[in-house]
């Protein structure tokens, strides 16, 4: 008798949408308790995704012993589950909630950008909960942003991710599709902010920075957006501290050199931001939920050139990025 096939496309759809009907009406201690029990289970099993974070995290602290590592991916596990849960919950939350469950320090380098009304660029590494600090931007400080998500299989999974983050009060761009930069360009000129998530990018368009001592690669879009419109490239990073509420800091501005080509201003901007993001991530390194190849020393060539062009991150792609410069630099 053949064995019926498993649409896991499906599955994992499922999968989410249970998680974002049932655990949002989960009693917060109840919600709280099963993602540290996911976590946990999770982080036992040694799988391929543990493993790759202590081989992350052995970069993040590379005097960590393997009893160190451990406890680190453990916490790292926790703090991942954690955000997981918080953002099934998050629709749910009041805007008094919301308002209060996020502490940004420096946040007067968004504010006093803002109101100079050149536009500001928020760029992020995958740490703490993002979508937290947006939906805190759109209900505490009252300003929408645009962002931008990468295409997921299946379609209903992204359209989910979509309408979740468009309901906090985003408006999402897909990651594909050749309009994002132009699109993001535009609201920036006109005194927008947009935040982009931006600490990995495998594509062959990939800006090549030193993280933590080695070679990876960080998406161009957050420096040529700033290069191109001359709004402000604020870097954040997050972590949780035990308590309920997430903590946050808005970094100075990068700014955009007097010298170079375009591309030159844009490489040396991305360097400092995987500076700021390191300097985050080596404070808090268990709120950094990298479970994913990211320095190029792990990956084989032939993984690299399968890679290229398809996995990249949240921040627009480089040659995307190009491209759509020399148009609204012509509009």
């Amino acid at each position: 008798m053949k064995r019926p096939t498993i649409d896991r496309e499906k599955l994992t759809d499922g999968a989410y949408a249970l998680g974002w009907s049932a655990v949002k009406k989960l009693p917060e201690p109840v919600a709280k308790a099963l993602g540290r029990r996911i976590a946990d289970m999770v982080w036992k099993r040694r799988g391929k995704g543990i493993l790759r974070l202590e081989a992350n995290l052995a970069r993040v602290v590379p005097d960590a012993t393997p009893q160190r590592l451990a406890q680190l991916s453990r916490a790292g596990m926790r703090s991942y589950l954690r955000y997981w849960m918080e953002s099934f919950r998050l629709p749910a939350w009041s805007k008094e909630r919301i308002r209060g469950g996020f502490a940004p320090a420096d946040v007067h380098h968004l504010v006093d950008g803002l109101k100079s009304g050149r536009g500001v660029i928020l760029a992020l590494p995958h740490m703490g909960n993002y979508d937290l600090a947006g939906a805190w931007v759109t209900t505490k400080l009252g300003v929408p942003f645009t962002t931008v998500a990468e295409r997921l299989k299946p379609e209903t999974l992204y359209d989910r991710f979509v309408a979740y983050r468009e309901g906090l009060g985003m408006e999402v761009l897909p990651h594909t599709g050749g309009a994002a930069f132009g699109i993001l360009a535009r609201r920036l000129r006109a005194g927008g902010l947009v935040c982009l998530v931006a600490d990995r990018d495998l594509s062959a368009s990939g800006i090549e920075v030193k993280f933590f001592g080695e070679a990876a690669k960080m998406p161009a879009g957050p420096a040529m957006l700033a290069v191109q419109t001359g709004a402000m490239l604020l870097p954040v990073t997050l972590w949780y501290d035990g308590s309920p509420v997430m903590r946050g800091r808005v970094h100075p501005e990068i700014e955009v050199p007097q010298t170079g080509t375009r591309a030159e201003k844009a490489a040396t901007m991305t360097q400092e931001m995987a500076d700021a993001f390191a300097s985050g991530i080596a404070d808090h390194p268990e709120d950094w939920h990298m479970l994913q190849r990211l320095w190029l020393g792990d990956l084989e060539p032939r993984g690299r050139a399968e890679r290229a062009g398809a996995d990249g991150a949240d921040g627009v792609p480089a040659d995307e990025a190009r491209t759509d410069a020399r148009r609204t630099e012509r509009s």
